[in-house]
């Protein structure tokens, strides 16, 4: 595919050493540019991926867009796929009504990158303090029932939500506990200097004592 030369420019700018500080400060002097972000993704780099997630035009992102973008995304290894459905969601997804309403459609999505963003915006919203707790128990039900059946990126997301529903929710708190207990995911698992561990029971723990909860 011949690139513009504005892509090609943009394309210059990124190499091997390029940090995610670095892409932002790209993405900000380029502003919103839906058509070079389509460009930069269709070179198939992951930074170009990541700068162009940064600049592209959230009202422009339908069902069917995302549908492209998330087919993309399997072209990269784990790590990197759900990195770049995370950016999505956190500088795209997050930030408009329509799109929100599409994340809240995915918990039975075909796509188990898009149930992760279902749960991991559940989990984000409660982490934020933006969630009621109303359906706190309708969640925890389903993660207990369906957790130990999803796929590694779709466990993750639910386990970050039933963490931060144990510790703003304290009625609930044993039961996540219990859950994380029950299940293992994370036991044991390295994390880096200053990050809590995702192992629900220490997660819990640590981040509750933080916030004297």
């Amino acid at each position: 595919m011949k690139l513009s030369s504005k892509a090609e420019k943009t394309l210059d700018q990124i190499n091997d050493k390029t940090k995610l500080g670095d892409l932002r400060k790209i993405a900000n002097e380029i502003k919103k540019d839906h058509d070079l972000a389509m460009e930069l993704w269709a070179t198939g780099k992951y930074l170009a991926r990541q700068l162009a997630i940064l600049i592209m035009d959230k009202k422009l992102l339908s069902q069917e867009l995302i549908n492209e973008l998330d087919h993309g995304m399997n072209e990269h290894n784990e790590n990197e796929r759900n990195h770049l459905m995370d950016w999505l969601m956190a500088n795209q997804l997050f930030k408009d009504k329509k799109t929100v309403a599409l994340m809240e459609s995915w918990e039975n999505s075909p796509s188990s990158l898009q149930r992760r963003i279902f749960w991991y915006y559940q989990g984000r919203l409660r982490w934020m303090g933006q969630a009621p707790p109303s359906n706190n128990e309708q969640l925890l039900s389903k993660i207990e029932n369906q957790i130990e059946k999803e796929n590694p990126e779709v466990q993750w997301a639910m386990n970050f939500t039933a963490g931060w529903i144990g510790i703003y929710d304290k009625k609930y708190r044993n039961r996540c506990i219990t859950l994380g207990e029950k299940t293992g995911l994370y036991k044991g698992k390295q994390v880096s200097k200053g990050c809590t561990p995702e192992y629900l029971p220490q997660f819990i723990e640590i981040e509750s004592n933080k916030r004297k909860i």
